[in-house]
């Protein structure tokens, strides 16, 4: 995916969740971050940024930090772009695991559940649950970086749709390109961590894919390997 219209700027400080303060262009203007995470090692004092731009005059704020440059690498903290990522790269193809996809939903109702995609092909239907990733310790991508209620449902239900019958999977996007490898936080969140040792257990697929990643596009990279434990 691409955004229209980018600006660089450096970070000042973060106001709350949802708001931040950026020195663009000498000037400083109060932002929206698209992402909703602690984020504490990448949104630091004086660290660039990148800010999509708005033409809407019925918005608050008129830019959105979408983009960090972290030591060189771009690392992507839209919190709404993963969603969009792994469905395009669905549809391309791009995806070997899922072969030939022939029907794709967005927010897909199962029982009391909602699932990010659905999805039928090469004789298989089934749910998928996206996440995306910014935190990283090294070489090693880790999800989550706040402790999510949210995502462990998610898992969760996804083990009970596997038990239906369903093709089930998670994905996780590491948005940014210097990872090699993925793992649970199970430092920061631990029953996230054994829900999805157990979604494995239950032959739910665990798949970890990295981002090409620049300050104004992030796509679909290459494989990471899953470690578990």
């Amino acid at each position: 995916m691409n955004y229209i219209s980018v600006v660089r700027g450096t970070f000042v400080r973060r106001c709350n969740r949802f708001v931040a303060e950026v020195d663009i262009g000498g000037r400083p203007e109060t932002v929206h971050v698209k992402n909703t995470g602690r984020l504490r090692e990448l949104l630091e004092p004086g660290t660039p940024v990148y800010l999509e731009c708005s033409r809407s005059l019925s918005r608050k704020y008129r830019h959105s930090l979408i983009a960090v440059e972290k030591n060189g690498t771009f690392v992507n903290i839209d919190s709404q772009a993963p969603n969009k990522v792994v469905c395009e790269a669905l549809r391309d193809g791009k995806l070997k695991e899922f072969g030939n996809i022939r029907t794709l939903k967005s927010e897909a109702v199962y029982g009391r559940s909602r699932f990010d995609l659905y999805f039928e092909g090469d004789g298989r239907k089934g749910f998928i649950e996206v996440k995306g990733v910014t935190l990283a310790i090294g070489d090693t991508a880790l999800f989550p970086d706040a402790p999510t209620g949210r995502g462990t449902k998610h898992v969760l239900e996804l083990i009970e749709a596997a038990k239906e019958g369903y093709a089930a999977a998670v994905i996780f996007l590491v948005q940014r390109k210097d990872c090699r490898r993925f793992a649970p936080n199970a430092e920061m969140d631990a029953p996230f961590a054994d829900a999805l040792k157990a979604a494995v257990q239950s032959g739910v697929q665990v798949l970890a894919y990295d981002a090409e990643v620049s300050a104004a596009s992030l796509e679909i990279g290459d494989p990471l390997t899953v470690e578990i434990g």
